[in-house]
């Protein structure tokens, strides 16, 4: 290398801080922040991560199972455990079959590769989780984004020609604007068009239907309904994710799911903590009912400071528009003792930067109502005008 020129490792790095940079003066650079302050940001929305049942039912079974699966469930991995959770989650969401995934992320970039391939037309919602659309671009099928939420614009989609089948995938309750799908509308649309539809309960599982088992439950259409997923590191408190639906789709998935085939099993204690947070779900619904109440409790609050809030359910996200606004606020409300973050692009898109509230069962409606009004306090001191409604189709 001829003397006064960069090596490769050099050249490359400096490329990285030039990203880094450019990350900077777009306000989009991250850092890991450590937990402080009255926790409005996690997705412990029942509160059950730190509860004694789930705890408790994890070291008791470290008195009998190993800290590490050992290899993945189809070489020395697969622990009785498993299987009895699995049954469980099952019969939780009424389906004949389900399978664990070491997560969300995990189970959609499993899941999706199996249900569809290169001659198949897939419809996704704008707004999807990174987690679908990449399962998506993996299945190699043919991709459509319609507009959030925009069932006329799924339906000429629907309508196009295609070779194969059809599916449309959606999530139920969207994380970042808290909206609701209709899902039966959806079910019948794409019905009439001979389409299968897989739904991502993932902020809907533990908090929609009489098991608590997701918006599908809730709604009537688990019959109807190809597949679902759902995610156990939310409302349940602990980590991991399943699938549900027919035997047969389980059975392909443990023979062709990547994510599955090639992973080392989840830590055996996990299957320990799902069925804790399972237990809880179903023997104290309270919880739920409860935190319907505190999330309207909220954003009525919300309202009457002068704060449009969107979303429905527990999300609740306060849309400033630019990156160093929903900063600004995130750190102001952090000095008055609330953790609430900022969400920026690309998890939600260009202009629609906000605060993504999630109101929490252990949560005491003084701090709600003391939030509200510091949000619209600091809100009016920073000159920002919350924007709702301008997040379909973005």
């Amino acid at each position: 290398m001829p003397e006064g020129t960069l090596s490769a490792l050099d050249d490359y790095r400096a490329d990285l801080a030039s990203q880094l940079a450019v990350l900077d003066s777009l306000g989009l650079r991250r850092r890991l922040r450590s937990a402080r302050g009255l926790d409005l940001t996690s997705n412990d929305t029942l509160g059950l991560a730190g509860h004694a049942h789930v705890v408790e039912a994890m070291r008791r079974a470290l008195a009998s199972e190993p800290a590490g699966a050992g290899g993945s469930r189809l070489l020395r991995g697969e622990r009785p455990a498993f299987a009895r959770l699995e049954q469980r989650l099952a019969g939780f969401c009424g389906t004949p079959a389900a399978l664990l995934f070491a997560s969300g992320y995990a189970a959609n970039t499993g899941l999706l590769p199996c249900l569809m391939g290169p001659d198949d037309l897939a419809l996704s919602d704008a707004q999807n989780h990174a987690s679908l659309i990449d399962g998506l671009r993996l299945s190699g099928a043919r991709r459509l984004a319609y507009p959030h939420q925009d069932l006329q614009a799924l339906e000429q989609a629907l309508e196009l020609p295609r070779r194969g089948r059809a599916f449309v995938v959606t999530e139920s309750l969207f994380g970042m604007d808290g909206d609701l799908t209709p899902l039966v509308e959806l079910q019948d649309l794409a019905e009439r068009h001979d389409a299968l539809v897989v739904v991502d309960e993932a902020h809907a599982t533990g908090l929609f239907g009489p098991r608590g088992a997701g918006r599908v439950e809730e709604l009537g259409l688990r019959e109807r309904v190809l597949a679902t997923v759902h995610t156990g590191g939310k409302a349940l408190g602990s980590a991991g994710a399943w699938v549900a639906g027919p035997a047969e789709l389980i059975e392909l998935l443990v023979n062709r799911a990547r994510p599955f085939v090639f992973t080392t099993a989840p830590l055996p204690v996990l299957a320990a903590a799902l069925e804790a947070g399972l237990d809880l779900i179903e023997r104290e619904p309270t919880r739920r009912i409860e935190l319907r109440r505190k999330s309207r409790l909220l954003r009525d609050a919300l309202a009457r400071a002068g704060v449009v809030a969107g979303g429905h359910a527990h999300i609740v996200p306060l849309q400033v528009g630019d990156n160093a606004s929903a900063v600004a606020l995130q750190e102001a409300l952090y000095a008055d003792g609330f953790d609430a973050r900022a969400i920026r692009p690309p998890t939600v898109p260009l202009g629609t930067a906000r605060l993504r509230v999630s109101v929490r069962f252990p949560l005491a409606d003084e701090d709600l109502l003391r939030f509200a009004d510091l949000a619209g306090r600091r809100m009016a001191e920073l000159g920002l005008v919350p924007v709702v409604g301008q997040d379909a189709g973005a």
